[in-house]
This record gives C-alpha cells, sequence and structure tokens, in this order.
C-alpha cells in the first residue's frame, strides 16, 4: 500500500479545500484507478509541511517551480516526490495535482516503457498509425492532460487519465482507453495533450505536441536520454523549457470549476447540517 501525502508548502491556501483535494485524490486512487493500474495507494492531507512520515510519497504544493523543472522528482533515495503550482487565485492546480499524483503512482520511478505502433502526423495534420514500433514513456495524463478532460469527484476536478488498453493495436468495440472515455483509439492524443516515445530504429526520444488546441500537432525532437537520470524527469524537464519557450497559456475549463465550487458548497452546508445531528 503506497502513501501519498498532499501538503501545503506556500502556507496560502484555504485549508478545507486541500483536505477536500485530498480526500477526492483519495477516492479517485482507491475506487478509480485500479480498475485498470495494479495500484494499492492512499491519499492524506499533511498538515505541516515542515515534518513529512516515514513512507510517504509528498505531493507539495507550491508557489512556483525553479527554471527546467517539471513535475515528478526523486529525493536522494530515489523515492519519488511531486511539486504542484498552486495559488490561492485559482482552482485548476486540483487537477494538476491529480495528474502528477496518478503519474507517480503508476509509474513510481519515471522509467516505464510500453512498446506499441508507431504513430505520426499525417500531411491532413492529423496523427495517425505508421510503420514500425514506439517505445512509449508511461505517463497516465499526457495524452489527456488538457482541463476539458477533467471531471469532477465530490466538487473537486480531477484528471483524466489512460488504462493499459491505450496501447492496444487496434480500436476493439467496449474497451475504454481512458477513464472517462475521452480518449476513443490507442495512441489517440487530444487537444492539449502530448506523448513522449524513443524511435528504437535510431534511439532518439520525440514528441507528439498538441499542447496548443488552435494549432495541428507538431513533433519535437529530443535527442538521446540523458544518462543516469529518471526518463520522467528528463522529459517533464524538456517540455517546461517548451512552454517556456512558446509562452505556452493553458486551455482553462471555467464550467468545471465553478461547478465544482457550487458543489463543494452544497457539500459543506450538507456537512454542516449533518453535524447538528451529533451534539
Amino acid at each position: 500500500m503506497i502513501q501519498v501525502g498532499l501538503v501545503d508548502t506556500t502556507g496560502k491556501l484555504d485549508p478545507a479545500l486541500v483536505q477536500s483535494v485530498a480526500a477526492a485524490l483519495n477516492i479517485q486512487v482507491i475506487r478509480d484507478l485500479p480498475q485498470f493500474w495494479n495500484v494499492q495507494a492512499t491519499v492524506t492531507c499533511l498538515p505541516n509541511a515542515k515534518q513529512v512520515p516515514a513512507g510517504v510519497w509528498p505531493v507539495n504544493l507550491v508557489h512556483k517551480l525553479p527554471p527546467g523543472e517539471g513535475g515528478v522528482h526523486m529525493d536522494r533515495h530515489n523515492q519519488p516526490y511531486a511539486l504542484v503550482i498552486a495559488n490561492p487565485g485559482s482552482d485548476e492546480w486540483t487537477i494538476d495535482a491529480s495528474h502528477e499524483t496518478l503519474e507517480m503512482l503508476v509509474d513510481p520511478y519515471g522509467n516505464r516503457l510500453q512498446t506499441s505502433r508507431a504513430i505520426a502526423i499525417a500531411s491532413d495534420g492529423t496523427i495517425e498509425d505508421s510503420a514500425g514500433e514506439f517505445n512509449y514513456l508511461v505517463e497516465a495524463c499526457d495524452p489527456c492532460e488538457a482541463d476539458g478532460y477533467a471531471y469532477s469527484i465530490q466538487g473537486v476536478a480531477v484528471s483524466d487519465f489512460l488504462t493499459p488498453h491505450f496501447y492496444d493495436p487496434v480500436v476493439s468495440p467496449g474497451t475504454r482507453y481512458s477513464f472517462t472515455g475521452a480518449i476513443k483509439a490507442p495512441r489517440q492524443i487530444l487537444p492539449g495533450g502530448y506523448i513522449s516515445y524513443v524511435d528504437m530504429a535510431t534511439n532518439e526520444w520525440q514528441q507528439i505536441l498538441w499542447v496548443d488546441p488552435s494549432q495541428p500537432p507538431t513533433i519535437n525532437d529530443l535527442g538521446p536520454a540523458a544518462a543516469g537520470q529518471s526518463l520522467r524527469v528528463w522529459v517533464d524537464a524538456q517540455m517546461e523549457a517548451y512552454k517556456r519557450k512558446t509562452k505556452h497559456k493553458r486551455t482553462l475549463n471555467p464550467a468545471l470549476i465553478e461547478g465544482c465550487k457550487k458543489r463543494r458548497t452544497k457539500l459543506s452546508q450538507i456537512a454542516a447540517e449533518r453535524a447538528k445531528l451529533y451534539k
């Protein structure tokens, strides 16, 4: 049983919201994730940013990330932890916290590869299967990471995620390729997402990026992987550098976020009424 701890290191977030997010992530990793991935985990809220219990993988909510750093890292003992930007003025960080938690649980050490059919960008800008095979880095949320594909758990927006069938060779009826069903076929990348892989014919890493839904997908050549480093840490750093260079702007989902706020308000009212029963 893996223990994950959500902790506000900024000291500026609403404690009730942080607790609600930890509870929602706990439901996601107990109820939703194990339907498809062999993961046993719990998520709790850590009340003290200066104390991380032994055996707990922390997800630290931070004000900002240093340049060139992505979400998941390894500590000096090669144990995973995550950093997620979270500020009081926006609730979109709850999706990011879900994203990093899920990816950390599906591939704790960031080196899991899955062989499947190669893909390429066709002349019309669509993504299609091509000759050969790639080794795909298993990042459970990247192809469907855009806020538009998130869903709600108890008034908290959480990330959609891939199922192992995402790497199937062909489409099969009744198969789910992501939890919400937004992904309809193996190796499909949704607008706002991306995928990373190594071309085994050249041993070069590449990405197909569709992080800007207003533009067609593009190829990003990463070259050989950095030796002695987690593949995910290396790839995430490349993505952060790309987003800074292109001044990438997030595509928000205001309807989902507003709906979540209203639901949390209603749940808070219900909780207050229930408390009166036990006086």
